[in-house]
């Protein structure tokens, strides 16, 4: 009877996902490039939208209609080295883009007057409770993860 070795999941990331290939383009090129990439999504997901009457929606197809260029790319040729390095390099600047938002939030929220402590304290307690919510939801199942051993944590320190 013939079997089938066992694969780990480096072999399965060898075999689905393919080399990044090598290339010698200059990064003003290659961010040029990557920067025509997105914009042509995007426009031709405003152009499929706006005909299929859901204006609103042309960002979020977009977005999902370069996912699915990306790793349909990144399985069957590999990404070129050039596309991350210019990825790279965008998303590191970008963060500029958010300051002056940023700073003009910042104004506004002192320009609020008598307002500005109850924006603040909603602002806080939206924060907190979901946070709260969160670190009881992590407790109840970390809990069940150890009773499921049928050992408390004080056990399991005490077989330590």
């Amino acid at each position: 009877m013939n079997r089938i070795p066992a694969l780990s999941i480096f072999d399965l990331a060898r075999i689905f996902m393919k080399s990044t290939p090598s290339s010698s383009l200059p990064l003003w090129l290659a961010v040029i490039i990557t920067l025509a990439m997105v914009i042509f999504v995007r426009e031709s997901a405003v152009i499929i939208c706006q005909w299929a009457g859901i204006e609103k929606a042309a960002n979020i197809v977009g977005l999902i209609a370069m996912f699915i260029i990306l790793i349909t790319w990144r399985l069957l040729k590999g990404l070129p080295s050039w596309l991350t390095h210019a990825s790279n390099t965008l998303l590191v600047d970008s963060g500029f883009a958010f300051l002056p938002v940023s700073a003009g939030a910042g104004l506004l929220l002192f320009a609020l007057g008598d307002e500005l402590w109850g924006v603040m304290l909603t602002m806080i307690i939206s924060t907190l409770i979901p946070l709260w919510g969160l670190a009881i939801l992590a407790n109840r199942w970390l809990n069940h993860k150890n009773d499921s051993d049928s050992t408390t944590i004080d056990q399991q320190k005490g077989q330590l």
